[in-house]
């Protein structure tokens, strides 16, 4: 009975289709949380989520940046948050977990744990060394030539910008958070790292600009995190920070997997009989 994690499965893909199509559990009992970025199109997270769902006891989902992109092919043409809560009504539809649901409780081994899955988006506060403002920021990384997509493809409809959805996101968040019991630890889910030391190995380091927000720096110490889980970086593995483990889960593209030795699509686990961090 295990607490398994992935992300950024991309399954526009072909080559990552594939590895989604063989995900399957190692006991009835055990949970995946998935840490965003399952695809663009909404027919492909239907069909992904569909899947993993009857394979898995319990699938929780936090969204990534690439759900909430609104690209042209989609049959879904809604933006910003009437995108996600699209997204959010299908997984309940489909009885997977969102962040807008009460947060689970693990009960298994390393429990009893909060699940939180968690939506905050990013607001521009991982900025280039010597800038002080966002636009500042906007400027070094255009001039550069590293913009992220989301610019042309997330919506922050109707708040004015993404950083004013970040911040409505963070701002709710925490409320729920703090309204957990004082004992219960928690496992927080979110699709970006919630510190920005994971992203200094960037190998572009103005991409961090869309990889989170500094007001989450100590929410693993404030809310009891025995693990944190996130993706977006395609960079797997595992760091640790005040004696918490964050866990990188992402599967990513076929060019970034393809040339790492072992068999793709291992399971990262975050709990299990062991009560430890590792990797099935």
């Amino acid at each position: 009975m295990s607490l398994l994690a992935i992300s950024d499965l991309h399954v526009r893909h072909p080559e990552n289709r594939e590895i989604v199509e063989r995900l399957r559990p190692e006991s009835d009992s055990d949970w995946l949380l998935i840490a965003g970025d399952v695809g663009e199109l909404s027919t492909d997270i239907e069909s992904t989520l569909t899947l993993l769902r009857d394979r898995f006891s319990t699938v929780v989902w936090a969204p990534g940046n690439h759900e909430l992109w609104t690209v042209p092919e989609d049959p879904v043409q809604a933006r910003g948050v009437h995108r996600y809560n699209h997204l959010v009504e299908l997984c309940r539809r489909l009885g997977v977990l969102t962040p807008e649901d009460p947060y689970p409780v693990w009960d298994g081994p390393g429990g009893p744990v909060a699940v939180a899955p968690l939506f905050l988006l990013y607001d521009y506060t991982f900025r280039p060394r010597g800038t002080s403002t966002e636009q500042q920021a906007l400027t070094v990384a255009h001039d550069a030539g590293v913009v992220c997509t989301d610019e042309f493809l997330l919506h922050p409809d109707p708040y004015l910008g993404r950083a004013e959805w970040c911040r409505a996101r963070l701002k709710t968040t925490e409320e729920r958070l703090a309204a957990l019991p004082s004992d219960l630890p928690t496992v927080l889910v979110n699709h970006y790292p919630l510190i920005r030391e994971p992203t200094r190995v960037l190998r572009y380091p103005e991409f961090a600009l869309w990889c989170g927000t500094e007001h989450t720096a100590d929410w693993h110490r404030r809310f009891r995190a025995r693990a944190v889980v996130y993706g977006h970086l395609h960079i797997p593995g595992t760091s640790w920070h005040d004696g918490v483990p964050f866990q990188e889960v992402s599967l990513g593209y076929p060019r970034e997997w393809q040339p790492r030795p072992g068999s793709p699509g291992h399971v990262p686990v975050v709990l299990d009989g062991a009560s430890r961090t590792g990797h099935r």
